[in-house]
């Protein structure tokens, strides 16, 4: 029986077979390189895996630094890594704040931000860094009540009555500070400034001084951290007339505010919060966030806080962003229409 011919392949033919070799051979290299990455490169580490360092501008025994340890102290069991509380005072926290600034943006160099950080920009030409340039917010933190008390030799026993003396004689009333442009300083110049008139500021180097000429009734008048004079109010060595933040304090619940006693939209809390270096990964902000947050919502802090004359005071990072610049404005107006300085 006759062998039929074979039909030589056709050129289309050939081709089909060199690219279906050639697909063939592109996917065995593509994936040899794949397996060989996924050998080559180690995993990165999960966050964190080393200690955190949470850097304050205040000393030891002082708020910020007695608030801060006891949030890191619960953060610290949440991320399963030690946060070291760093204390850089000075320069009111220029010299933490410029550290922080300039470490690397990785998650594992912290600072806790506050009403400070809202006042000097408005206080001096450089502080040396930028809030909005050099800082990424991460959350709200802590809050500490503050009281308006006065000597009980001043025979003044509400705010209506502070009121009407301060307007009646301005300048005659005596307020002491813990020192120029800080909080117990601007609580006073702003409380003259709501009411239409002015009482006299009598700085202080530290709270401690200060206190101790108000309860001789050498300075009449504070607006001072609830934690400093809660002893006294219950001695009756001083008299509370309201607490100077926009809602009652949960250490003090049944002192009015200052705004409640008829001085409108008034509200000079001390508060702080934490902030990482400007470019920190948004993955790393959120999961400190979360951290901050569920330690902030656990009972033991809570009451460790209270226990300090503190409260907690969640915020997310962007309710931190819009704080500061409204405190930003505030006081930066109020200090260029009273003249406060710094020294």
């Amino acid at each position: 029986m006759p062998v039929r011919p074979t039909t030589p392949p056709t050129l289309a033919h050939n081709r089909a077979i060199v690219s279906l070799h050639a697909a063939r051979l592109i996917k065995t290299i593509l994936l040899a390189a794949l397996i060989f990455a996924c050998q080559g490169t180690p995993a990165q580490p999960a966050y964190p895996d080393h200690p955190i360092r949470l850097v304050i501008g205040f000393p030891a025994g002082s708020a910020t630094d007695i608030g801060s340890r006891i949030l890191a102290q619960r953060v610290s069991l949440l991320l399963g890594q030690q946060v070291v509380v760093d204390n850089r005072p000075g320069a009111s926290t220029g010299i933490a704040a410029g550290l922080v600034a300039r470490a690397a943006p990785d998650g594992y160099t912290l600072f806790m931000a506050g009403n400070s950080n809202a006042v000097m920009p408005a206080l001096q030409r450089d502080v040396g860094y930028d809030f909005f340039r050099d800082f990424s917010p991460v959350a709200l933190a802590i809050t500490v009540p503050s009281i308006l008390v006065v000597h009980p030799g001043l025979g003044i026993s509400d705010v209506a009555e502070l009121v009407a003396r301060v307007r009646t004689a301005p300048g005659s009333v005596f307020f002491a500070s813990s020192g120029n442009g800080t909080m117990s300083h601007l609580a006073g110049e702003l409380f003259g400034y709501s009411i239409g008139s002015r009482m006299t500021h009598v700085p202080y180097k530290g709270s401690s001084l200060a206190i101790t000429d108000l309860l001789s009734g050498t300075v009449p008048v504070m607006f001072a951290p609830a934690s400093t004079v809660l002893p006294y109010l219950r001695d009756g060595r001083l008299l509370a007339l309201a607490t100077t933040g926009a809602e009652r304090s949960r250490l003090v619940p049944e002192l009015p505010t200052i705004a409640e006693r008829g001085v409108p939209d008034y509200d000079t809390r001390i508060w702080f919060g934490v902030v990482a270096p400007a470019h920190t990964p948004q993955a790393l902000i959120e999961q400190l966030s979360a951290s901050i947050d569920r330690a902030l919502d656990s009972p033991q802090t809570r009451d460790a806080l209270l226990a300090q004359g503190m409260e907690p005071l969640r915020g997310s990072a962007r309710s931190f962003a819009d704080q500061m610049r409204r405190e930003m404005t505030r006081w930066s107006t109020l200090i260029r229409s009273r003249g406060i300085t710094a020294g």
